[in-house]
């Protein structure tokens, strides 16, 4: 199980920082412009993954997952699209919300 290992800081790190953001101004809109974003990443990710995974682009060692899959892809596939579609937004609004050097003067 080294692939969920693997995932799991990134997943963590996003759910922090979204939630840094949670009472700064339109984070419900954030969040359901990042749901959206999500859902058309998983998506992409589903069919992709399955597609290049099917034709034998690469593959996943069995002993290294968690064993959960979505057709060929494995779970752990989909928590990287997942996590930026949360954490990109979520930085971006704590450095444009964070007072710049000028504003200190």
């Amino acid at each position: 199980m080294t692939y969920p290992l693997i995932v799991l800081p990134f997943v963590v790190l996003t759910v922090i920082v979204t939630l840094a953001t949670a009472r700064l101004p339109r984070f419900r809109r954030r969040m359901a412009s990042s749901g959206l974003t999500a859902l058309v990443l998983v998506g992409l990710t589903l069919v992709f993954d399955n597609l290049m995974i099917a034709v034998d682009l690469f593959s996943y060692p069995p002993e290294h997952l968690s064993g959960l899959k979505l057709g060929l892809a494995p779970v752990e596939d989909f928590a990287y699209p997942l996590c930026a579609a949360f954490l990109v937004p979520a930085v971006y609004t704590l450095l444009s919300s964070a007072p710049s050097p000028k504003d200190a003067a």
